[in-house]
């Protein structure tokens, strides 16, 4: 199946085009184990059972606002929507607003998964069963890169709580159920198939299940549930040019969902695991150029002080195992580092000049490991000392250039000073100002450097040749046509 995340991402970016619904729900859940093929006869077997550990959620907080006019909130603020649909006058001052979402219990002690954004930001959070009771909640822990929340009531009595399923295992067509508070009606259910598996909208970790079932405003933080009544994926976001559903419904899925969770539960917070390296993607020009078999693992664009540093890992090295796991792409390698033991060696298996080779890495927190501001790249200007070749014109450095540039003295490597709109290297994203600093994973200091490189890798019969890039101080491999 063709990987659509790119087309979702430019439709999100256009704002003219549909709205991305936050706050509000949607629900994705795991195929059925069952190998039926025909609709279920009916859910309501399914609803009574899993009816019970499904909550509503109501959050309030007190938001300014004008003396004259409409409420306002700060956006994406999980109020805006409850002010768009329901606004009232401005009164002057302070006032108190309320929001809805959706939740469901995972203990009979009262522990409790909804969406960051729904409590983000409230300073009351009150809960509400399908038997009618209300407690109030408190917040264990938050996630805002997963977009998770993990609460907790007390009760007098076990609450009837559902369990997570197995993600992985939900298949394309298999039947879900999504159940909330959807636009304030409470204890919803909709039903449909998954329609699509491994999305990706904005953050490093995620990996969405995407649903026809019908997700509204109200729905966010509510659970998808598998035809076991299993969770296999909470209700994030869905796409919408009116904020309603249109069957493009996205759920995180459980396998991410359970161990945030845990995390949360056992420290108030996440401990992911951090490798210290960037990577990025190997398409097919990029695997022609390094001359590998396929496009998969990850590439290693630069690699600062840090684990992967400490154990030998260089700038050029395609991951393709990790912790004895094959790494399909950056995003695999993403997650699977973020769910792995900190401060313990894990093997990693990198492919270095067509060799593989296995290093034990220990891996660092990344909630300890910020990455540091690096000052933004200036276009750089026209240099005496040029070279014209794949569409770029380009010039070595020098300490002018390195001062316009921000760079540091020891800064090596051939500024691209112009570039034809017309290129390849254009439509790659290259732009005026950016550093070339390998060529065929070769360092390149003088033009000459860029030529015998280029002239290399034809008489070895490539297509393309490989580029390493730094833009701001942040590196990536680009593969260009040599012809």
């Amino acid at each position: 199946m063709p990987d659509l995340t790119p087309s979702i991402r430019t439709a999100l970016r256009s704002s003219t085009l549909l709205a991305l619904v936050l706050g509000f729900g949607l629900n994705l859940a795991p195929a059925s184990q069952a190998q039926g093929f025909g609709a279920p006869e009916s859910f309501a077997e399914l609803a009574d059972k899993i009816s019970p550990s499904v909550v509503n959620i109501t959050t309030s907080a007190v938001v300014a606002t004008p003396a004259e006019g409409m409420p306002t909130v700060p956006e994406g603020s999980p109020f805006g929507d409850l002010f768009n649909d329901f606004g009232a006058p401005g009164q002057g001052g302070p006032q108190r607003s309320e929001a809805l979402g959706s939740g469901f219990v995972i203990s009979e002690d009262g522990y409790i998964v909804t969406n960051n954004h729904v409590i983000a930001g409230a300073d009351q959070i009150e809960i509400e069963f399908f038997s009618r009771e209300r407690l109030k909640a408190k917040v264990v822990g938050t996630d805002p890169k997963t977009d998770l929340a993990l609460l907790k009531v007390e009760s007098s009595k076990p609450l009837p709580f559902v369990t997570f399923g197995n993600s992985d295992l939900m298949r394309v067509g298999d039947w879900v159920m999504a159940m909330g508070n959807p636009l304030g009606q409470g204890f919803s259910a909709s039903a449909g198939i998954v329609s699509a598996r491994g999305r990706e909208l904005s953050g490093n970790y995620d990996d969405y299940l995407q649903t026809d079932a019908a997700i509204n405003r109200g729905n966010s933080g509510g659970p998808l549930f598998n035809m076991d009544g299993q969770v296999i994926g909470v209700n994030t976001a869905i796409l919408s040019p009116n904020g309603g559903s249109i069957g493009i419904g996205f759920s995180m899925a459980s396998n991410v969902v359970s161990k945030v969770v845990d995390q949360l539960k056992q420290y108030g917070e996440t401990r992911r695991g951090w490798l210290g390296v960037r990577i990025q993607d190997i398409s097919p020009e990029i695997a022609d150029s390094m001359g590998l078999a396929s496009a998969s693992g990850a590439l290693v664009s630069d690699v600062p002080a840090g684990p992967a540093k400490d154990a030998g890992i260089v700038a050029g090295d395609v991951i393709t195992q990790f912790a004895g796991q094959p790494v399909a792409d950056s995003g695999d390698l993403t997650r699977r580092v973020a769910d792995a033991p900190i401060g313990e060696a894990v093997p990693v298996i990198v492919m270095r000049a067509g060799k593989t080779e296995t290093l034990q890495v220990t891996l660092g927190r990344r909630e300890e490991a910020e990455a540091q501001a690096t000052p933004a790249s200036a276009p750089a200007p026209e240099a005496p000392n040029e070279l014209q070749t794949l569409g770029l014109t380009l010039a070595p450095l020098d300490d002018e250039l390195r001062a316009r540039l921000g760079l540091d003295a020891s800064a090596e490597g051939l500024v691209i000073a112009n570039i034809d709109q017309a290129s390849e290297a254009f439509t790659k994203g290259l732009a005026e100002g950016d550093l070339i600093t390998e060529a065929g994973q070769q360092k390149v200091v003088r033009l000459q450097d860029l030529q015998d490189r280029i002239k290399e890798a034809k008489d070895a019969g490539r297509k393309s040749i490989l580029l390493l890039v730094r833009r701001g101080g942040d590196p990536r491999f680009v593969a260009l046509s040599i012809g």
